[in-house]
């Protein structure tokens, strides 16, 4: 019978809030089919904007491929960065205005930004100019990964301009991946240099721009909101556990079939009710955290050569390849077999 083998570890899944998913979407254009975008990142096309909803980050940046394999995304990831507005980010948002000053905004970020994705961590950093506001993201700098990356240093700096209350630029941008063919958006939009292929992904910003007083900033309220979102990071740090005790029981049980979420709950030592809560609060549903988990381990296990489409099939839960294949298409928009020539071709 056919087994991971031990040593092999499943592939780990994070999490990004899927309002950035539907930011990109809007951005692109009507040159893509935005309904079979969201669809493709297990969103539904008409369903309100949910920022606690989230979505697989290989999900993302596969949707982020998708978009590029259609338009000319050069300037996609400026134009959604350059759009993002502070009350879309909820609580977050509203502590991000009401810091005193562009530091303690910054600050509100390097701590909370958990609420917001599970695969991106922030740091502030003294340098002899002034500040690093590090972006750390592990993994491949692939190219969903890349155009994720300058959205996010680019939302960045357009919420920092929402409340400075003179104009704002940082001194450099620095970007860890190649540049791209024309930089000309991007130095346009951060009014500074902007340094590719630099060892951080970060926005280096004066002392003088982080003492800048913001426009609406209240040390009462934001006292109140910091108070606020310490109880929301003390319920989200409990779910990660969670998520992935729950995959990996899953990933454990696919080779019997499609596990039942009854049977999943019992193995964790939750009652069906109580697990079938605790993934709710989280924005997933059981169908949707077994069918990530099932894509997820497919993509990993692809991309070990050792392990036949066959076995790969059984493994992930299907009673045959060609079910597996048909699935698979589904989720990525590619066969098993074009998947792992793509990602195994240097």
């Amino acid at each position: 019978m056919a087994h991971i083998r031990e040593g092999d570890s499943l592939p780990v899944m994070g999490y990004v809030t899927s309002l950035f998913v539907r930011k990109m979407v809007a951005a692109a254009g009507p040159d893509v089919d935005a309904a079979a975008l969201l669809t493709q990142a297990g969103l539904a096309p008409d369903d309100p904007w949910d920022p606690k909803l989230m979505v697989p980050d290989m999900r993302y940046y596969d949707l982020l491929e998708t978009v590029a394999d259609k338009i000319d995304a050069t300037d996609l990831p400026i134009r959604v960065g350059a759009s993002m507005r502070c009350d879309e980010y909820g609580a977050l948002g509203l502590a991000w205005k009401a810091a005193p000053k562009l530091y303690g905004s910054l600050a509100r970020v390097e701590r909370y930004a958990r609420l917001w994705t599970s695969v991106v961590e922030y740091e502030l950093r003294d340098d002899p100019r002034g500040v690093l506001f590090i972006l750390h993201r592990d993994g491949p700098r692939r190219l969903g990964m890349r155009l994720s990356n300058e959205a996010t240093l680019a939302s960045a700096v357009s919420l920092a301009r929402q409340v400075c209350p003179v104009p704002f630029a940082p001194l450099e941008v620095q970007i860890r991946h190649a540049a791209p063919a024309n930089t000309a958006y991007h130095e346009e939009y951060f009014g500074c240099p902007v340094r590719f292929e630099a060892e951080l992904g970060a926005l280096l910003i004066s002392p003088d721009a982080l003492a800048q007083p913001n426009i609406l900033g209240d040390e009462g309220i934001s006292r109140y909101l910091v108070s606020h979102l310490d109880r929301e990071l003390s319920e989200v740090a409990t779910e990660p556990a969670l998520m992935v005790e729950a995959k990996d029981a899953i990933a454990q049980a696919l080779s019997e079939g499609t596990p039942k979420m009854a049977d999943i709950a019992r193995s964790l030592g939750y009652s069906a009710r109580s697990f079938h809560r605790r993934l709710s609060e989280h924005g997933l549903s059981f169908q949707t955290l077994a069918e990530d988990t099932r894509r997820e381990l497919a993509e990993g296990l692809l991309r070990d050569e050792r392990h036949s489409l066959a076995e790969i099939a059984f493994l992930t839960g299907f009673a045959e390849q060609s079910s597996f294949t048909r699935a698979f298409k589904r989720w990525v928009g590619k066969t098993p077999a074009s998947y792992r020539k793509d990602r195994l071709t240097p």
